[in-house]
């Protein structure tokens, strides 16, 4: 396997992080709210709408990586409480040596794996919760069943948002799974993909929003409209319709995403 590395981006002040060969996150250290990643971006709108703007939430984010989103919300939300689950210390490191964080940022992170991470955590601890781990460029098994699910249920407050990045490529039996497991759950699913990964067999990330409580499809609609990168939102029936079927991932029977490219 490839050494993570941090390599400079397409501007000044920007960031790269390669881990397993592949670009991971991408830092711009003077503009945080700037956001180079598709996906990402789709995760930062769901950020924007889950509170009034300016309003402090609190996050749990599964998956660390260069930090890109926790950076996001400290500037978009100052004041806001975070905790990073990211269990590969030695890549802590060195993002925090070369891509410090602002000072009073609010954020921590724990060198834990999710599952053991939110085992952890008190119950109604977060506001958001944003899965977006990758162990050698896949989704980890473990953090797809419905196990698990019902942990992050137990961690969030009853109408909080779970926002999870999930990458699979049409017929997408995987994720199809990882969406049976969370209707196990939770009642409110909505999925946002960009429509190039709904028509074509290439692998794509799809970005869901799964709640106790309403998830905010109408807002992520108008902002899907007006994104540099327009993306599709499902709504509940229109995931059921489009990706239902499934059966839901266990403990004892789980798998990580398909890799990015056969290996």
């Amino acid at each position: 396997m490839e050494p993570s590395e941090i390599v400079p981006g397409d501007r000044p002040g920007t960031f790269v992080l390669r881990m397993a060969g592949m670009n991971q996150s991408h830092v711009d250290l003077r503009h945080p709210l700037r956001l180079e990643f598709e996906y990402v971006r789709r995760i930062a709108d769901v950020i924007d709408a889950a509170a009034p703007p300016g309003a402090p939430l609190r996050v749990l984010h599964v998956g660390g990586a260069a930090l890109t989103l926790p950076r996001y919300v400290a500037a978009a939300r100052p004041r806001s409480a975070q905790v990073v689950l990211e269990p590969a210390a030695d890549v802590t490191e060195m993002v925090r040596a070369q891509l410090p964080l602002p000072p009073r940022s609010g954020i921590k992170v724990r060198p834990l794996d999710g599952r053991r991470g939110v085992a952890e955590l008190r119950d109604g601890h977060a506001e958001l919760v944003v899965l977006d781990a990758f162990a050698d460029a896949r989704v980890p098994g473990d953090l797809v069943t419905a196990e698990f699910f019902r942990d992050v249920s137990r961690v969030l407050e009853p109408t909080g948002l779970f926002a999870l990045n999930l990458t699979d490529r049409a017929p997408f039996g995987w994720a199809r799974r990882v969406l049976a497991g969370l209707r196990t759950v939770f009642p409110e699913l909505m999925l946002t993909a960009e429509p190039a990964t709904m028509r074509a067999r290439r692998l794509g990330n799809l970005v869901v929003v799964a709640s106790r409580g309403p998830v905010p499809v109408a807002e992520l609609r108008r902002r899907s409209a007006t994104a540099a990168a327009p993306y599709r939102v499902l709504d509940a029936a229109q995931v059921r319709d489009g990706f239902g079927g499934g059966t839901p991932f266990t403990t004892g029977d789980t798998e990580p995403s398909p890799p990015p490219a056969d290996r």
